[in-house]
């Protein structure tokens, strides 16, 4: 089993680019099974769970080819149908959550599409709900097996409809948008999600000769139509890598700039690093972090503890709520952080505790926290990572502290972040990658 051995409290300096998009990469490659011609896309980060979605994509048929680092060309005109119901699909069709886009196109192109019970980070319940009652209204039968944990949708004939989505689920608008763009019909969603990567996805498939007005809202209009063409498609860089970076940059007390970041489609996140006193400055399409001794927290104008919490896009992404709790233990000040979306999120606080954090648990969903100031550092210990968010705070954490750090379960850290050892060596920090006997 593989693991971060650092030694913190060294102070970085440099430049990083971050990686592409995981979020947006998991629906852009499910995409391509909307078409039997040619999709070439860059940027693809170099990650386990992107990799493992180009894996099944090659085992249902569509042929894949690596052009360059981060760009692939991909062809789905021969997908075998029949493997959704092979042993082998129901193994490896559950080993990430991203898996579960690929209904949507399925379902759209062949009238078919199943998975079974999707995989990913244990934080909490993660219903699919929304994903599912958007396939029946477009006029899809659902069957879930219990026994086997699968879920079948099948149709002869999708027909647009309107519908108001239960829940603004990124991956719920993402699969109904790909199985109604090929719905007979117009297809209205409401309360849809509008994140730059739906964006980004919307965009893709207009351009490959689909109908979607509203792009940037959440009122989505889809007038169906009967064939989708190629196209060529660069995703954006990782807001969440980008936010990491921030947090990096203020706890080491490093002087860093993240490179072409796309600014413009950060929405809240520069402003909310802001909120906690850090200082980060745009130049062109980079960000610069100055070295801070010390970063104060904003209060509200009455004077009262500044509260952060996430919410749906144009609000803070959840996946940044772990790094500003952890970048809030070495600031000036207090903040109550509210993880609103996932009940097991902040239960990775004990190991900040352990590390000489003042951190209050409240109960699921918030935590406070009394920023130290650096008047005490943090003290590395040995920890494991439960999620790829949690486990880069405590990368963060450790990097920061005083001493020797070892981190487990790095696994869950390679899902999300390429080579996030070497590119932190670059920059100065004392990581390096160890491999301990199970």
């Amino acid at each position: 089993m593989s693991a971060f051995e650092i030694v913190g409290g060294q102070k970085l300096k440099g430049e990083i680019i971050p990686q592409g998009a995981k979020n947006e990469a998991l629906q852009i490659l499910c995409a391509v099974l909307l078409t039997p011609e040619l999709v070439t896309i860059s940027n693809i980060p170099d990650i386990v769970d992107v990799n493992k979605l180009i894996s099944l994509l090659a085992d249902l048929g569509v042929k894949v080819e690596k052009i360059s680092a981060d760009t692939y060309t991909f062809q789905a005109d021969n997908v075998n149908i029949d493997y959704l119901n092979s042993p082998e699909f129901k193994k490896k069709g559950g080993g990430l959550r991203g898996s579960i886009m690929i209904i949507g196109p399925l379902l759209s192109r062949f009238g078919k599409g199943y998975i079974p019970k999707p995989g990913g980070d244990k934080i909490g319940r993660r219903r699919l709900d929304t994903h599912f009652i958007g396939f029946q209204k477009l006029g899809a039968k659902f069957e879930y097996d219990s026994n086997e944990s699968f879920y079948k949708v099948e149709a002869s004939d999708l027909k647009g409809c309107y519908m108001l989505l239960d829940e603004a689920s990124v991956t719920g608008t993402a699969n109904i948008i790909m199985a109604a763009v090929m719905a007979k019909g117009v297809t209205t969603i409401y309360n849809a999600a509008c994140e730059p990567y739906i964006q980004q996805l919307c965009k893709m498939l207009n351009r490959m000769g689909a109908k979607i007005s509203g792009v940037g809202s959440n009122l989505l209009t889809i007038e169906g139509v009967n064939y989708l063409k190629g196209t060529n498609h660069r995703m954006l860089p990782d807001m969440i890598e980008i936010g990491s970076f921030i947090g990096l940059a203020a706890m080491t007390q490093s002087e860093i700039t993240i490179k072409n970041v796309a600014y413009d489609e950060l929405g809240v996140i520069p402003d909310t690093f802001r909120k906690l006193g850090i200082q980060l400055e745009l130049r062109g399409d980079d960000i610069y972090i100055p070295s801070q001794d010390h970063y104060e927290i904003d209060t509200f104008i009455d004077g009262s503890i500044l509260t952060i919490a996430d919410a749906i896009w144009p609000g803070l992404t959840p996946d940044l709520l772990s790094i500003v709790l952890v970048v809030a233990t070495q600031a000036r000040g207090s903040i109550l952080v509210h993880q609103k979306m996932f009940e097991s999120r902040l239960f990775f606080v004990d190991k900040l505790i352990d590390m000489g954090a003042q951190i209050i648990l409240c109960d699921p969903h918030r935590a406070t926290v009394i920023g130290l100031d650096r008047k005490y550092k943090l003290r590395g210990i040995s920890m494991a990572s439960p999620d790829i968010r949690a486990g880069v705070s405590l990368l963060i954490a450790a990097l920061s502290a005083e001493g020797k750090s070892i981190i487990h379960n790095i696994e869950q850290i390679d899902r999300g972040y390429q080579n996030i050892d070497t590119r932190l060596i670059q920059l100065g920090a004392n990581i390096k990658r160890v491999n301990f006997s199970k």
